[in-house]
């Protein structure tokens, strides 16, 4: 399986766009290498703008640009895009619905060796409470290139999430990407399994552990976390009569608080979450990180295995 890493979909992407839509600009926060917008700055300087280490700055020249037709995509790490700038993305984006494009790589633990001043584990949280703002974390290379070009026809402000490491490219090269639309990637019967960003290939995995074990998992990528596939949800989990989620990012806020408000306003279902809780990160290589804090395919199925003595007790 070839690895690649998520933000080199999203530089990808904006290289396909700087070519079939000439309203695209892109911005940076003194970060065009790590965020992968060379090839964009190289091809049409005239549209890309070199910010500095201005993120607040950055976001309200975006949304300026968008009054004139423009459709901004800035980019810096998660951490940057969302806590040292929620006023101005409250302010001037969120609140007066822009079009801008926030595109947020090295989210999560596994940015790694930087630590926990530079990575986020609530961003996620941060973004969905604020009305008019579309939330997608996405799971692989393919996933990302394929979410970028398509954030740029969709009206409105989004935030992108994606990270740095080389994780496993599984998703289509071809896919069509929908915002809103959960994507089923195995049937089963026995346990839903609900996965954004890097823990959907976790999730995957964890359902080859449980089918030897005779357990078969529903897996779903949940790429869009705003607005959520309610329907998906419900659907496979009055068949399933349980639910795991799993994401790398703090509980509180997350993908799993997501899915268990609707699961109890609509489906009452047994629930485990599989995430970060309540904690910062650290220092460490991104797999160290993924195993202490309890981020792997097997503390997915050591929650799945106590999802299902809760269902089966009922």
């Amino acid at each position: 399986m070839e690895r690649k890493d998520t933000r080199s979909g999203f530089g990808a992407g904006l290289t396909e766009l700087g070519k079939k839509n000439k309203d695209v600009v892109a911005l940076c926060a003194d970060l065009t290498g790590s965020l992968k917008m060379n090839d964009f700055k190289n091809n049409h300087p005239q549209r890309f703008f070199q910010i500095g280490i201005a993120e607040a700055n950055m976001i309200g020249i975006a949304a300026g640009m968008t009054i004139g037709g423009k459709i901004p995509f800035t980019g810096t790490f998660a951490n940057f895009s969302t806590s040292r700038v929620y006023d101005q993305i409250r302010q001037s984006i969120a609140y007066s619905n822009k079009n801008v494009k926030i595109c947020a790589s090295h989210a999560g633990l596994t940015l790694g060796e930087d630590g926990a001043t530079h990575q986020v584990l609530e961003d996620i949280g941060m973004m969905k409470m604020l009305p008019h703002m579309t939330v997608i974390n996405t799971c692989d290379y393919n996933q990302t290139k394929a979410a970028t070009i398509a954030i740029a026809d969709h009206i409105g402000p989004v935030y992108l999430r994606f990270g740095r490491p080389a994780v496993p490219n599984f998703t289509s090269e071809n896919q069509n990407f929908n915002i809103g639309e959960a994507v089923y990637l195995s049937n089963g019967t026995d346990v839903t399994i609900i996965a954004t960003g890097h823990l959907v290939w976790e999730a995957l995995e964890a359902s080859k552990i449980l089918s030897k074990s005779n357990i078969k998992a529903e897996v779903i990528n949940i790429h869009t976390i705003k607005p959520l596939d309610k329907q998906a949800i419900i659907k496979s989990a009055s068949k399933t009569g349980c639910v795991v989620t799993a994401e790398e990012h703090m509980l509180n806020g997350g993908l799993g608080d997501s899915v268990s408000q609707v699961l109890s306003r609509e489906f009452p279902t047994p629930l485990e979450m599989v995430g970060v809780n309540d904690t910062f990160g650290e220092s460490g290589t991104p797999r160290q990180l993924m195993e202490k804090y309890g981020l792997t395919a097997k503390d997915i199925v050591k929650a799945t295995k106590k999802v299902l003595l809760r269902k089966n007790s009922k």
